[in-house]
Parts: structure tokens; C-alpha cells; sequence
């Protein structure tokens, strides 16, 4: 059980506090609820620019690291479709160094030419690196694209195209910052040898007078339920011919999203699972293949990619999975391999709640879902699962409408 205690500042702030006298560190995440899904389709890719911007310094603070590295404290931070997240961690006695850094990036982002050329040369240069110059880094690009008509995420992170980011003028990331980055839309955990006290006392000297800002309103457009498969055949310069299927699935707060992840778990979670035995194994038609889905606030996807042994024809390797999918239709799962996976993602959560930095950032998610104590009841929803219950969206999940798949098939 994992024990917090909460309060609200009045510009809205929320703050939530996680004891652990075990440790002489303390870990301050700092969470804003903005993602790539809130960024306008013809801006996109402003969110994850902002991470950067983020250590660019402030008005007060030229540097951001300089004074954390002198406190002995670390920081990192990511951006997803969803949220923003940033975490530091640092000795104890040090805790008031990370406030003082964190509310004055959130009053007065020091928003400079010079900073936003230096973060926009980084961010260009990391798009052309990993998704436009890497083999199969345009996967994603063509697969959100694929299976997502209206839901912005049908982008990703970094951005739909190169060129958002490049024309991003100062005006335009002056109007994100203040559109999202402001007390009201954000949660702030601190973790660790602290008591609440300390942490009001610290929260209302260097947060209360940041002003509130006005409350962002999310009005997404819904993606429609997919009614017939999509297809796409890319040709490129890649080793090996690669095989992507996605199917849309549940929000993370849905019920059945539990079923879901244990599906891909049971199709995919190691070298005992049913996708690596049979076509990895067995058939020899994979080199490696996976399932996984990307556990997304609003309903996400399952995918299954894996890359062919050379020579290997791709409609055969995808006739495969199919017998593969409709085998778990037609006749479930034994008790025995739901236990298997159950424990598995029991481990999987104990294991990530031993970092404290995790920890933190696991309490500051589940308050943005809708309530941080899901960190304490979540693994009742999994032992919950049935076989029933696999089977039965197995057949929902996995049908042929429901269905996006792309050959990406190397020149070689």
C-alpha cells in the first residue's frame, strides 16, 4: 500500500505528498496535463519542443541543471500524447532547491530567440535522426496515420511533420506556455523523506503566488469506430521486410482495458508467449515479433509488429497471425496461462514502484486519470480478468474491421 496525503493550492495546484522515511532522497515530479493530442493539427509537435524549452533556464534561473547538479540531484523528463512529465530527485535536506526551480520555470519561462533556436535546432535535429533518416522511423508516422481518421493521435510526439516545428515562432510557443503551463493544469508530487508539513510550508512560499491561470478545457474530437480493414504497402531502404497489424482498443480508464493489456501479455510477454513460440520458434517465419499497446488516456491500439526472416513471403506471415488470433477466438486460454500473466504484471508494478522517482510519477498519472489511490487498486482490476473475459474481447478486438495493416517491405 502506498500512502499519500493531498491538498490544493488556491491557484489550483494540485499537490500530493508520498512519506517514505527509508530513504535520505527526496523526488518532485511535476506533471502537466497537456499532450501531443492538444496541440492544434496544424502546430503539432509543440508539446514534446516544450520538454526542451522547459531547461532553457527561466527569468530568475539562466541555468536549470547547474543548481540541481550543485544540490545533488538529477532530473529528466518525457512528453507523450498525453502528458508532460518532469522529475528531479535529490538529498533531502536539498528538497528546497527543486521547488525553487520548478516554480520559477512555471511563473517565468525565460521565452528568448536564442533559446527557442537553440531547442529548435535540438528537436529538428532529433526528427531527422530517429523518424526520417533511420530505418523504419517513419513506422509510426504511416501507422497513427492508418488508424486514426480524427483523433489527433493520429500524429506523433515530436510532430506530424518536420516543418511545424522549424515555423514555430516565439508568439506561438509564448501562447502554448500560457495556455497549459499553469498551476490549474498541473499536479505536483514530492516523494520521499518529507512530511506534509514541509511540504505546505515549501509549496505555499514558492508556488501560491504564481497566478492560476484559466483552467484548460480539453475538447478532442472522438475517433469513429473503424467499420472495414485498411491496408498500406510501403517500399524502403530496410534490411529486413517488417509486418505491422493495430487494432483500436479500450482508454485507460476503461474496464476492459485490463482484458486488453493482458492479451497482448499473453500474445507476446516473453519466450513462452504464444506469438514467439509459434511463428519466432516453431514456423521460423519472425525474426522477433511483439504485441503491446500504448496505454493511452483516450482509446489506444494494439499493435503486433515483428520483422521476417529474409526470404520469408509477408502474406503468409500474415496468414500466420491470423490463425494465431483466431486459435485465441475460437478457444481461449487456460487458467493456468491467465495466472502466468497476472503474476507477471504483479511483479512488473511492484518492481516499477521500488524507484522512488517512479513511484512519484506513477502517483502524479494516476491523479490525472481521476484518482491517485488507483496506484493502491489497480492490480485488483487485473485479478478480476476471467478467462471469459480474454476470449471474449479477443473475438471484439481482433476483427478483421477493426483491423489496420501495413507491409513495409525492404528494397533489398
Amino acid at each position: 500500500m502506498i500512502h499519500f496525503e493531498r491538498f490544493t493550492l488556491d491557484n489550483g495546484l494540485r499537490i500530493l505528498v508520498h512519506q517514505d522515511k527509508s530513504t535520505a532522497m527526496v523526488a518532485l515530479d511535476v506533471l502537466y496535463d497537456v499532450g501531443a493530442r492538444d496541440e492544434n493539427p496544424d502546430k503539432t509537435g509543440f508539446a514534446h519542443l516544450f520538454e526542451h524549452l522547459m531547461f532553457g533556464g527561466s527569468i530568475n534561473i539562466p541555468s536549470y541543471d547547474e543548481p540541481l547538479q550543485l544540490a545533488g540531484g538529477e532530473n529528466n523528463a518525457f512528453t507523450s500524447n498525453d502528458i508532460t512529465n518532469y522529475h528531479c530527485e535529490l538529498p533531502a535536506e536539498n528538497i528546497e532547491t527543486a521547488f525553487w526551480l520548478e516554480s520559477d520555470r512555471m511563473l517565468s519561462l525565460a521565452f528568448s530567440k536564442k533559446s527557442l533556436e537553440v531547442q529548435r535546432k535540438v528537436v529538428c535535429e532529433e526528427f531527422k535522426e530517429h523518424y526520417i533518416n533511420k530505418p523504419y522511423g517513419d513506422v509510426w508516422n504511416k501507422l497513427r496515420t492508418l488508424a486514426y481518421t480524427t483523433h489527433p493521435y493520429k500524429w506523433m510526439t515530436i510532430g506530424k511533420e518536420l516543418k511545424h516545428v522549424e515555423d514555430a515562432s516565439l508568439q506561438d510557443v509564448k501562447d502554448f506556455f500560457h495556455k497549459h503551463y499553469t498551476p490549474c493544469n498541473a499536479i505536483l508530487v514530492v516523494a520521499g523523506n518529507i512530511d506534509t508539513a514541509q511540504v505546505k510550508a515549501l509549496a505555499e512560499k514558492w508556488f501560491t503566488p504564481i497566478p492560476a491561470g484559466e483552467k484548460y478545457i480539453r475538447n478532442i474530437p472522438q475517433e469513429p469506430k473503424q467499420t472495414a480493414p485498411r491496408f498500406l504497402e510501403v517500399k524502403a531502404d530496410v534490411p529486413l521486410d517488417a509486418l505491422y497489424k493495430c487494432w483500436h482498443i479500450y482508454p485507460r480508464m476503461d474496464e476492459r482495458y485490463y482484458t486488453a493489456d493482458l492479451i497482448s501479455d499473453i500474445l507476446s510477454g516473453g519466450g513462452s508467449s504464444r506469438l514467439y513460440q509459434s511463428l519466432v520458434k516453431e514456423k521460423k517465419l519472425f525474426s522477433n515479433i511483439e504485441c503491446y499497446h500504448l496505454g493511452s488516456s483516450d482509446a489506444g491500439i494494439m499493435v503486433i509488429e515483428g520483422k521476417l526472416v529474409k526470404g520469408t513471403d509477408i502474406k503468409l506471415a500474415n496468414a500466420a497471425i491470423e490463425e494465431e488470433l483466431n486459435n485465441l477466438k475460437e478457444n481461449g486460454i487456460t487458467e493456468t496461462e491467465l495466472e502466468k500473466v497476472k503474476n507477471k504484471s504483479e511483479s512488473a508494478m511492484a518492481f516499477e514502484d521500488m524507484s522512488l522517482v517512479n513511484r512519484a510519477t506513477s502517483i502524479a498519472i494516476y491523479e490525472v486519470l481521476g484518482d491517485a489511490n488507483l496506484i493502491n487498486t489497480e492490480l485488483e482490476k487485473y485479478h478480476a480478468v476471467t478467462v471469459e473475459n480474454i476470449k471474449q474481447q479477443s473475438q471484439i478486438i481482433f476483427n478483421e474491421n477493426n483491423c489496420s495493416t501495413m507491409y513495409y517491405l525492404s528494397n533489398n
